[in-house]
């Protein structure tokens, strides 16, 4: 019995946010005093190319990342590939309560993405990939917060009462 989910950071309005950008750069370079000739675009390394391609290829990278989430009897599994490239393990006797939430990715984290909480609370961190306001906040007996987003979170509110109820996990909330 086991519960997994991925998630993708997904940027469509950046893209839009970009296209203006290069639609600036573009006319520019091709409009501005004639355009610029093949050979004057070879003598500056085709830098304006750069400057209209290079945003678009670092935003593809970035939405490669994928958060794998796994709940199961033994604990909470999870990785951000490419930063953790093994699952990391956490049992549920290190975790205190588990439980689903609401919470603000702008007011209390600052964006989406791994954060840390805003107003110097640096033991709380947090795995932001969607613009859902519900997630899954883990607080552990050291004292430290956890929170996940989640695309599935009814899904598992449930598998987490049904975990409780088979395993008798004194955690989960």
């Amino acid at each position: 019995m086991q519960f997994e989910e991925k998630q993708h950071l997904k940027l469509w309005w950046l893209y839009l946010l970009i296209g203006v950008d290069a639609i600036i750069v573009l006319s520019i370079v091709l409009f501005d005093k004639g355009g610029m000739s093949f050979t004057d675009l070879k003598d500056v390394y085709f830098a304006p190319l750069w400057a209209v391609l290079l945003p678009f290829i670092i935003i593809y990278l970035i939405q490669q990342h994928v958060l794998t989430l796994r709940i199961n009897h033994e604990g909470i599994f999870y990785r951000y590939f490419p930063f953790k490239a093994k699952l990391k393990h956490l049992p549920w006797d290190e975790i205190d309560k588990a439980y689903t939430t609401k919470y603000d990715a702008f007011g209390d984290y600052g964006g989406y993405g791994v954060k840390s909480r805003l107003w110097f609370k640096f033991s709380d961190k947090a795995y932001l990939l969607n613009d859902k306001d519900r997630g899954l906040q883990l607080k552990f007996k050291n004292g430290r917060k956890l929170l996940f987003s989640s695309n599935k979170i009814d899904e598992m509110e449930l598998f987490l009462i049904n975990l409780k109820t088979r395993y008798n996990i004194q955690a989960i909330q």
